[in-house]
């Protein structure tokens, strides 16, 4: 397989590429395509949600510590960074045929940035881990009683319920931006096929995942109900089942993102000192790298024109130390990705998986995201808020699947089947679901293929997922009076 840029920066609208209308262009706009993508992101709902979403800190009241919106705008303008650079070099190269395909490699990348975690569920990883767990208490770990009868005898059945026992924010993503965000119709935000492909970070499907396999495939891309529109931007990126050249360097900016500042979060909210900081990413780089970060460090905070003590000194060097690290990674991971751009255009996964692991940075930036498993997202308010976390989303699931499992399929709003449901208490908790989720489930029923009872577990995830942290904890108080 050989990728081609002139197919990966596909201009088509995921809505035009399915066989409805085409977009109307803009007189004297100036955007690119690319441009109008990461234009409607911006003003997308689910990126405002992001505000209220938990990075690493759940319900964090200090607004100096980052959501998962200020994280995503971070990955967002490195991603566009990395971009730039690695563009202008292929364009020197010739391995780009214009100035604007190098414009519109920048584009793509900032806006796959801000589109990355916005599939993530209420109380961040801990969240999603949760929605597995659910599914797991109610039907068992190999869920088998998630689709009995025929259902289960499908030939997909193993996918139908790992997406499910498997449930991934990154397959979410896409299923927001293509099916959920219900503006005009039913097509998400509409974005452009070069996007979609390199938005999807993971290629496989829930039940193609491996823990020992490619970086790709740890995790799952997509859900079945999505495989429509995979199958249509793989087709017309030609991409196949290989990733996009642009997710690899979307992937690093994201790695060397949350290594670097979920350590400087740690240290501005206390939980960690400095100087624990410096003794582990010491005794744990036998790169060199560290120690020559450190030293940079150290240069610049005391040659501050403002000397700086405890606390105050703590937050600083931590800042400064985020800035350098990613700064010196950025070309460690700049080279790695000239020196296999070959095999990246030829679809290939990377021996080492992906572009920080490729790359001088690779031990420095493993130490750091250690750091974080063993000192930071471990702590004893991280854990009871994980906790608190996850016995919402059990709750609110436990409530609104009630009303899912019940409602009659297909819908006829004039039916006596559902004028009956609709009085009923289970007909009233379904009322309580958002009228965008119902409208794509009631959709759905009635066009897809998958089994009707795949869409209502769908509707209980796409409705929880789609919760910030503050309004879950409100709405669950209110509906169990706690």
């Amino acid at each position: 397989m050989a990728l081609d840029w002139k197919a990966l920066l596909c201009e088509t609208r995921i809505r035009e590429a399915e066989g409805g209308r085409g977009s109307s262009p803009l007189e004297d706009d100036g955007r690119s395509q690319f441009d109008r993508d990461y234009d409607r992101t911006v003003f997308s709902t689910p990126v405002r949600r992001l505000q209220d979403k938990t990075q690493v800190f759940p319900l964090e009241p200090n607004d100096a510590v980052r959501t998962r919106l200020t994280h995503s705008m971070e990955v967002s303008t490195l991603a566009r960074g990395l971009a730039r650079g690695a563009a202008r070099w292929m364009l020197r190269e010739h391995h780009l045929e214009s100035v604007q395909q190098a414009l519109d490699i920048e584009a793509i990348a900032a806006t796959c940035g801000l589109l990355h975690d916005l599939g993530n569920p209420p109380f961040g990883h801990a969240g999603e881990e949760a929605i597995s767990s659910w599914f797991k208490k109610n039907f068992g770990e190999e869920g088998q009683g998630l689709y009995p009868g025929a259902e289960m005898a499908s030939a997909r059945g193993g996918q139908f319920r790992n997406d499910f026992l498997r449930f991934e924010g990154n397959a979410q993503t896409l299923r927001i931006v293509s099916r959920l965000q219900l503006l005009a119709d039913s097509y998400g935000l509409n974005l452009t096929v070069g996007t979609l492909s390199a938005a999807m970070k993971y290629t496989a499907a829930s039940d193609e995942t491996s823990d020992t396999g490619p970086a790709d495939k740890k995790k799952p891309g997509y859900f079945a109900s999505e495989q429509a529109i995979v199958d249509r931007v793989r087709f017309l990126t030609g991409t196949g089942s290989a990733r996009n050249p642009i997710a690899y360097l979307v992937e690093a900016c994201d790695d060397m993102v949350y290594a670097t500042v979920d350590i400087e979060d740690g240290v501005k909210k206390g939980i960690v000192s400095w100087q624990e900081v410096e003794d582990f990413l010491r005794a744990g780089d036998d790169s060199g790298m560290a120690n020559t970060v450190l030293e940079k460090v150290h240069g610049y905070i005391n040659g501050a024109d403002t000397p700086l003590e405890g606390r105050s000194r703590d937050e600083a060097l931590a800042q400064h130390f985020r800035t350098v690290v990613i700064g010196d990674a950025k070309r460690e991971i700049l080279a790695a990705f000239q020196r296999h751009y070959a095999r990246l255009m030829r679809g290939e996964v990377l021996e080492q998986g992906d572009l920080i692991s490729a790359s001088g940075a690779s031990r420095l930036i493993e130490v750091c995201k250690k750091f974080g498993r063993e000192r930071v997202y471990n702590a004893p308010e991280t854990l009871r808020l994980e906790t608190l976390g996850r016995r919402v989303i059990h709750g609110l699931m436990d409530i609104f699947w009630e009303g899912a499992r019940e409602c009659p399929v297909p819908v006829d709003t004039a039916g006596r089947a559902w004028k009956k449901f609709n009085k009923s208490p289970e007909g009233k908790v379904y009322n309580l679901l958002s009228r965008n989720y119902r409208t794509a489930f009631e959709s759905a029923c009635k066009n897809s293929s998958l089994p009707p009872l795949y869409h209502r577990f769908q509707l209980v995830t796409d409705y929880v997922c789609g919760m910030t942290d503050t309004f879950a904890c409100d709405l669950h108080a209110r509906l169990t009076h706690g």
